[in-house]
This record gives structure tokens, C-alpha cells and sequence, in this order.
């Protein structure tokens, strides 16, 4: 029948209190705890000396059988494949007057997203596609602890919930590129589906509402913002 005993002497039995430690009125369970504990057979179990010997010998049959040598052999293999170096090459068909404006959003994205330890740039960053009068246009928003963020403007008709920003990382970073055509475009981050954040980077105008919305100018390719 197994005896369940009080905590304390279980504790008792662990070495943590001594006898002298429980209240009196467990001092009977626990002397009858430890006759108990006296009464089992405490001779130390030996293991044979020629346990160890086995148990290597086994270990260098297995590694050297000729299933694990083809096991490593792939593994490493694959593990060369994967670590080389390689030269990757990416084709982007741009207009001359592109080029420009593409090489300043690289290097812009490349400060933002390489230095996660300190507040990134934020803003606006366009780019003009190959084909068409439009603009790409990248929008930055550093915002540590924010769960989701969007970007709401007169491009999507304030439609919080259509154009949603993805996070880089945890480094608190959150950007979204849109397509915008040549013109003068108002906007806001709006950051947990509550917060409306104007960007500090960019210019702002009243919206006559008491709030400021930001304000993106994207000039027509060889003239002037329209």
C-alpha cells in the first residue's frame, strides 16, 4: 500500500529539513518516514568496468558502417552546396533618367533596414517605373511595439485597411512600396488600427480637422510635380 506522507516530510526525506525542523505534531510521521527510508537497501549499484569498452566499441562499428558513411558524406555535401559562395545577377530594365532616382532608394533602404540599433529615416522614398507616367514609392515608419500598421491617403481613399505595411525584422521597422501617379498626395500611418501618425519626414497641411496629414509630391518624369 503506498503511503502518501505531509510535504514537509517529504522534505525531510530530500535532506532540505531535519527532524528537529517539523512541528511536533509531524514529528511521528517523520521518524516513521525515515525508518522506512533506513529500512531499503542503499548498497551502491556497481557497473562492470567492461561497460564503458562495449559501449565504444559500438559507437565506432555504427560510424563506421557504410550506411553512415553515406549519411555524412551527403550531409556533407549538401552543406558545401548551400555555404559556397555564388554570384548572383539581376536584370532591371530602366529608362536612363530612372537609374538615378533607383540608386537613392537602394542606398536609402540600405541605411534604414542596416541599422536596426538606432532610429531609421523615415519617409518617402519614389522611384519611377520604366513604362508608365507613375511613381514607386516607398513609405517608412519606425514603430517599435506597433502590432500592425497601415497607410491611409487620398490614393486610396483614407481606406485604412487597404494598404498594410510589412515589418522588417524586429528591428521595429515597418515599410510598404506603392504605385503613385505624378501629383501632390496627402497621407498618414495609422498604427494599430487607432493611432493616426502624420510622418515626421514629410511636409504636412492642415486637414482641417484638427490633425495634419503628410504630403508626397511625385513630378511628372523631365517636368514638375503637378
Amino acid at each position: 500500500m503506498t503511503r502518501e506522507f505531509h510535504p514537509l516530510v517529504k522534505r525531510l526525506l530530500d535532506g532540505e529539513l531535519t527532524l528537529g525542523d517539523l512541528p511536533l505534531e509531524l514529528r511521528p510521521e517523520g521518524e516513521e518516514a525515515l525508518r522506512l527510508l533506513a529500512a531499503l537497501d542503499s548498497t551502491p549499484v556497481t557497473l562492470s568496468p567492461l561497460l564503458d569498452a562495449r559501449v565504444m566499441a559500438t559507437v565506432r562499428r555504427r560510424a563506421g558502417s557504410p550506411a553512415t558513411a553515406r549519411e555524412s558524406f551527403r550531409a556533407g555535401r549538401a552543406w558545401r552546396w548551400i555555404s559556397a559562395p555564388r554570384d548572383v545577377e539581376i536584370r532591371l530594365r530602366v529608362r536612363p533618367w530612372a537609374v538615378g532616382a533607383l540608386a537613392a532608394a537602394a542606398v536609402l533602404a540600405a541605411l534604414v533596414l542596416g541599422r536596426p540599433s538606432a532610429p531609421p529615416a523615415r519617409g518617402a522614398i519614389a522611384a519611377f517605373g520604366p513604362t508608365r507616367p507613375s511613381a514607386l514609392v516607398r513609405f517608412v515608419l519606425y514603430a517599435p511595439g506597433a502590432h500592425r500598421v497601415a497607410i491611409a491617403g487620398t490614393f486610396n481613399q483614407w481606406n485604412s485597411d487597404a494598404t498594410l505595411l510589412a515589418p522588417a525584422g524586429a528591428t521595429g521597422v515597418w515599410t510598404t512600396t506603392v504605385t503613385l501617379a505624378p501629383g501632390q498626395h496627402q497621407y498618414a500611418f495609422v498604427v494599430d488600427g487607432e493611432r493616426w501618425v502624420p510622418d515626421p519626414a514629410a511636409p504636412a497641411v492642415d486637414d482641417g480637422f484638427g490633425r495634419r496629414n503628410s504630403v508626397v509630391a511625385i513630378a511628372a518624369p523631365g517636368g514638375r510635380a503637378l
